[in-house]
């Protein structure tokens, strides 16, 4: 059974919470609207994002505009060699008064979890985040603790830098629907952020927004918006492209094309349309791709990234053709 779409009121208020949102993010991080977009975009569709740069462009000041955006618990992660798993999920500790154990929850319950350098962690220590990240749970000594909704991790890295890092595997970077590099700003951005970071802490005048509860009802919103048949065949299309492609070694794995899929979708409401275009799985494919495909040793040594291979996969994948059969969308929700 077709579910509907959302309706006219339901795309209203997520636009113009979004707009919120961004106005917020921005008054901080000047410059880069597309940044801050597709930032939303991975919070929109319940995904998690990962923000790979050089020291000092913003990538931590970025994570916490969002969750000082947002009404709701934020947990702060410093990751460093020596963290344990049990430092990010929780410990039993036992109670000489009751003679029980009680469970202390690390910072991972929370609904928006900061993680700074995660590539300094352990092997070990990253793969405890994966249950997390892709189930919203977590197990502590046999016991399943369910996660707070919405649950985002927003985790940095520096490309950089190589010593004393662990990089990330391939399963876990596949748990990121999103890479984002963050850039330099403009000079007029620039000369903006020394005039607003001059005199006070740029955090200290953002407000919350909106709050977890109405966050979780954009995201239903944003899962029920059409995608045609047609849209989820480009999908598949550009997803069996990686893997086909003679410069990689990993193309794209079926999650990637579920996550971007929901990444589109998101894009897609916060412009207030109730249905995916080509368009917005397009502008979406590098953000979404790029960071899960592993390319060959000839492209390595050419110089060819896994963006530009995601961009050449683009341009030579058809678009597809607008057709009657199969497309019937449904009804829009009453509102």
């Amino acid at each position: 059974m077709l579910q509907a779409v959302p309706s006219s009121s339901e795309l209203d208020d997520l636009v113009a919470t979004t707009e919120r949102m961004r106005a917020s993010i921005e008054s901080v991080i000047t410059g880069r609207p597309d940044l801050v977009r597709v930032t939303l975009a991975v919070l929109l569709a319940e995904g998690h994002l990962l923000l790979e740069d050089v020291p000092g462009v913003g990538k931590t000041t970025l994570a916490k505009a969002l969750a000082r955006s947002i009404d709701c618990t934020v947990g702060r992660i410093q990751f460093t060699p020596d963290l344990l798993p049990s430092d990010l999920t929780g410990v039993n500790i036992y109670r000489s008064q009751t003679h029980e154990f009680e469970f202390r929850p690390g910072p991972v319950f929370a609904h928006v979890v900061i993680g700074d350098e995660i590539n300094r962690a352990s092997p070990k220590t990253q793969s405890a985040l994966l249950e997390c990240m892709q189930e919203a749970q977590a197990t502590v000594d046999g016991h399943t603790y369910p996660l707070p909704r919405p649950f985002l991790v927003v985790a940095t890295q520096n490309p950089v830098e190589m010593e004393g890092t662990y990089p990330l595997p391939e399963a876990q970077r596949d748990r990121f629907m999103a890479r984002l590099t963050v850039g330099y700003p403009s000079v007029e951005s620039e000369l903006d952020m020394l005039d607003l970071q001059d005199a006070a802490d740029p955090l200290g005048h953002l407000h919350p927004v909106t709050d977890a509860a109405a966050v979780g009802r954009l995201i239903d919103t944003t899962r029920r918006l059409f995608a045609a048949p047609s849209v989820k065949r480009y999908v598949v299309d550009l997803v069996t492209a990686t893997r086909q492609d003679p410069g990689l070694r990993l193309g794209a794995s079926p999650r990637a094309a579920i996550q971007l899929l929901r990444a589109a979708k998101a894009v897609a409401a916060m412009d207030g349309r109730d249905h995916v275009l080509p368009d917005d799985v397009q502008k979406l494919a590098e953000p979404v791709l790029s960071h899960r495909l592993l390319p060959s040793t000839e492209s390595r040594l050419s110089g060819r990234s896994t963006s530009d291979v995601v961009a050449d996969v683009v341009a030579r994948t058809p678009l597809p053709v607008a057709s009657t059969a199969g497309t019937q969308r449904p009804r829009r929700a009453i509102g």
